[in-house]
């Protein structure tokens, strides 16, 4: 009896399977045990880099919940790339579908976050703008500046406390408070960077991402919050390394 690619990879999968029938090795002996253990090897190698892709997760549900959970996403989730950097684009999904994990409703906000983060520090390098072209710009035409973003550039909305979250977990942050966050992932160097953004900012930098002018997206950033900082928000752009062009309509 031939074995299938699909019996093969389910049953290494889902360590519930029985070994499929007619596996043999390369001098036609039943696997056995050599499938045990190929197939234990696959699974820890798996949940290992869940656990390096998501490691505020892994901290705030333990190491032991972690890996019995990572147990039930990959048995749903296989790997589609054999590069291992990209597994586990699927996990915030799942744990907000996961019901024993529903009391915890940040967490897949979080995993959202991590995997931000992840993409950013993989994206293409881009060549950031030298902070002085802005003031080097006729001053009564900044707001006809249209702006593009670095591809390490992206932004997060949460109900949770997302970022500081992250930060009591990783960075030994204050204690987490009960609030709403925006967060915008930077790379200025190799390697990524989230931060929480203020009032108005998150839709002042949409608005630009969107191809909008520097004048349109401060009166959307303005019209959400009366007290946006514009001069704050382009600072922490620039120091980022965010943008790599400033355009002047002709």
């Amino acid at each position: 009896m031939s074995v299938t690619q699909s019996d093969f990879r389910g049953a290494i999968m889902d360590g519930g399977k029985d070994r499929p029938e007619g596996l043999s090795d390369a001098k036609g002996h039943p696997a056995g045990r050599r499938f045990d253990v190929y197939r234990n090897n696959v699974a820890v190698s798996l949940t290992d880099a869940l656990a390096t892709g998501f490691p505020t997760i892994a901290k705030l549900i333990g190491t032991e919940n972690f890996n019995a959970i990572a147990g039930v996403f990959l048995r749903q989730s296989p790997p589609s790339s054999p590069m291992m950097m990209h597994y586990g684009e699927g996990f915030p999904e799942f744990l907000e579908g996961f019901e024993p994990l529903a009391h915890l409703g940040y967490l897949a906000d979080v995993a959202r976050l991590e995997l931000a983060m992840r993409r950013a520090y993989h994206a293409a390098d881009a060549e950031p703008i030298n902070p002085d072209a802005l003031s080097a710009l006729p001053p009564e035409r900044l707001t006809e500046l249209v702006m593009t973003f670095a591809p390490a550039v992206s932004l997060l909305r949460s109900p949770w406390p997302i970022h500081a979250i992250w930060a009591f977990n990783m960075q030994d942050g204050p204690k987490p408070q009960g609030i709403s966050q925006d967060v915008i992932i930077l790379r200025p160097g190799f390697d990524p960077e989230p931060h929480a953004l203020n009032a108005g900012a998150y839709e002042f930098i949409t608005a630009l991402m969107a191809g909008g002018t520097l004048g349109a997206a401060a009166a959307v950033a303005t019209d959400d919050a009366p007290n946006f900082d514009l001069s704050a928000t382009l600072g922490l752009l620039l120091t980022g390394n965010a943008l790599n062009s400033i355009d002047l309509p002709s």
